[in-house]
């Protein structure tokens, strides 16, 4: 039996309409994903995007408040921002789109990796965290020949901590690895924050 067309159209309607109201829930289902996907807390591991700028870049001057706050923030958009944020708030120049601080921060993460590696990156070393920290020493004395070699580092001034701040490391097994030596380093070091050791 055939049907004209004037009957088919109402049905061809309903078979319009019915596929509309399909397509337009899978669009919102989708959407809805995508948003729940930007929602879904970030976790702190290796794989996560932000470990390597919190646990590396700025591992030895973020303060305790800034990593909570941080760790707290559940977008990558938020992530962002608070990365703006952080280095806007020590930007010398602030407005500028260079950032002095942040420019001398990462060449001294670089200085400590190419100078202070032993088994594992400078920047993890005693002296690679005070050299990342306090800069350059204004004098250092190198006693590579004595047992165990050690190295003293003299600084006119760090703030925070005074003048005439000195820091000895010792190299205990002769391989490279310079440790902070407490006997005769200045008491006033302040303590350093240290995920690992928490």
């Amino acid at each position: 039996m055939r049907l004209s067309g004037n009957h088919n159209r109402p049905l061809l309607v309903l078979l319009s309409l019915f596929l509309s109201v399909l397509l337009l829930s899978a669009q919102d289902q989708d959407q809805r994903r995508a948003a729940k996907r930007q929602e879904t807390p970030l976790r702190v591991s290796a794989d996560f995007p932000y470990h390597k700028w919190l646990d590396e870049d700025v591992r030895y001057i973020i303060t305790d408040q800034e990593r909570t706050d941080f760790l707290k923030l559940k977008t990558a958009k938020q992530l962002d921002d608070f990365v703006e944020a952080f280095w806007d708030r020590r930007n010398p120049t602030p407005g500028s789109t260079e950032n002095p601080y942040k420019e001398e921060h990462y060449r001294r993460i670089a200085y400590t990796n190419t100078h202070f590696a032993a088994s594992i990156p400078g920047c993890r070393t005693d002296r690679g965290r005070f050299y990342i920290m306090y800069g350059p020493p204004d004098a250092v004395d190198s006693k590579s020949g004595f047992a165990p070699p050690t190295e003293t580092w003299h600084y006119v001034f760090v703030e925070g901590i005074g003048r005439n701040v000195v820091l000895t490391f010792t190299d205990k097994c002769a391989c490279g690895k310079y440790g902070l030596s407490g006997g005769d380093s200045d008491p006033r070091v302040p303590k350093i924050y240290d995920p690992l050791l928490r």
